[in-house]
Formats: structure tokens, C-alpha cells, sequence
């Protein structure tokens, strides 16, 4: 019966240490993966959302800016 504990016990070390394995590896694979798209990203140039959000509102202050001074130009024109 000894024998028998003795088997298991080693056995499901065995698997306990291939689970590890197995963890280690997908840990390794996910960062490497990671890093490849950090690095595809990073060479396409694309912009952050901040970047795209900020731009974007100054877009919208320029375009008010020169509505109201399209309308103060017509206003302008309106008394010569």
C-alpha cells in the first residue's frame, strides 16, 4: 500500500509541475505577443485617444472662432 502512495504522490507532482510548465509558457507567450503588437502599434504612428480628443476640441474652438468672426465680418459689411 505504500508503494501505491508513493506512485500517486509522484504522479501528481508530476502533473503539478507540468501545470507550472504549462502557466509559465502562456505567461511567456501572452508578453511576447504583448510586445509584438506594442511594437506594430508604435511604428504606425497611430494617435492616443487623449491626443485625437484634444485635437478635436480644438478643431471645434477654431470653427466657432471663425463663425463668430464670419458673422462680425457680415455685421461689418452690413453698416458701409
Amino acid at each position: 500500500m505504500q508503494t501505491r502512495n508513493k506512485i500517486f504522490d509522484d504522479l501528481s507532482q508530476i502533473m503539478t509541475n507540468a501545470m507550472g510548465v504549462a502557466q509559465g509558457a502562456k505567461d511567456e507567450a501572452e508578453n511576447a505577443m504583448k510586445g509584438l503588437m506594442d511594437r506594430w502599434l508604435a511604428d504606425r504612428d497611430f494617435v492616443t485617444r487623449e491626443e485625437f480628443d484634444a485635437v478635436r476640441a480644438m478643431a471645434q474652438k477654431a470653427r466657432e472662432e471663425n463663425e463668430a468672426l464670419k458673422a462680425r465680418l457680415e455685421t461689418l459689411e452690413g453698416k458701409s
